[in-house]
């Protein structure tokens, strides 16, 4: 067998938890696969399983080649999938990650109808705010909003991001609406942590590109709380459309400084290259693309002025 047969019969053995197990999926005896996994031990020069006789168990080394292993198979048979009579056909696990505000609110909802449309595809879905290694992690695709610093993945633009500095009315009403940016470094400014130089806000606006360094009594690693918050009369909060529509049309939150907006970025599928882009990848970016549309129409009646 060559080295992609053997680390397929590996990783047959880690999913089955079994050599027997194994040999039936693959219809082998149990001796042919116990020896390819031997071989392939022997070539890397690394034992993968510990072996009982009651259980197999991953090492440490053999845990991390398992990782990289199961990808390779599943991009190979993607792979021979696109130059066959399955091209345009979308099967199988999806692993996608996204953002824990953004995918509850705008990709949870999206997923019965692409399924419905798609009934092939199993969505294996994570939330995380951290950054997440793409490639490392085994992750088909992953949404990302703001700056890109992964050069060896592939992005495509979803939608806009726009971010305004917001208030609730009973905020204003206490503590008056600042007519520029300058203004906020009187008033109590709630921040997101996890955003880069989180106390200088920049805002575009008549003058150009400004930033302010603002102070408050909350800071938090989550959009959602921050805009509860908000909502509370707390402070001001520099927050995306995405988010605060709804309460902006509701009239719950109203933009201060309507002239004024922090620098515009982007919401972005990221995917690792590939020469062949699976059609399940492809399916499910076109359904995002085709469904993110007006994330970032701002409602006019929820302006007001300084």
């Amino acid at each position: 067998m060559d080295n992609i047969s053997e680390m397929e019969v590996f990783v047959r053995v880690v999913q089955s938890e079994s050599f027997s197990a194994a040999a039936r999926a693959l219809n082998l005896s149990p001796s042919a696969v116990s020896k390819q996994v031997g071989r392939l031990e022997d070539r890397l020069g690394a034992r993968l399983l510990n072996r009982t006789t009651r259980q197999l168990s991953l090492t440490e080394v053999g845990a991390a080649f398992y990782a990289r292993a199961e990808r390779i198979i599943a991009d190979v048979t993607e792979a021979e999938q696109a130059v066959s009579h399955l091209e345009g056909s979308a099967r199988g696990t999806l692993k996608l990650n996204a953002p824990t505000a953004f995918g509850r609110l705008h990709i949870a909802p999206l997923i019965a109808g692409y399924l419905e449309a798609y009934p092939e595809v199993r969505i294996d879905m994570g939330l995380s705010d951290r950054f997440v290694d793409v490639v490392e992690e085994g992750i088909d695709l992953a949404i990302r909003i703001g700056e890109l610093s992964d050069s060896s993945l592939i992005a495509r633009k979803l939608s806009p991001n726009r971010r305004l500095a917001v208030a609730s009315p009973a905020y204003i009403k206490r503590q008056g609406a600042p007519a520029a940016p300058a203004e906020l470094a009187s008033h109590n400014c709630l921040v997101y942590t996890y955003r880069a130089q989180r106390h200088d806000w920049p805002f575009e606006g008549p003058q150009g590109l400004e930033t302010v360094r603002v102070t408050g009594n909350l800071e938090t690693n989550s959009p959602e709380i921050l805009k509860v918050n908000i909502v509370n009369g707390v402070g001001i909060g520099l927050l995306p459309l995405w988010l605060i529509g709804d309460d902006l049309r509701a009239g719950r939150l109203v933009q201060i400084m309507p002239g004024y907006h922090a620098p515009d970025s982007a919401i972005y599928a990221l995917y690792p290259h590939s020469r062949h882009l699976s059609p399940k990848v492809r399916s499910f970016v076109d359904y995002l693309a085709a469904n993110l549309k007006g994330l970032v129409e701002q409602p006019e009646e929820a302006k007001i002025s300084a």
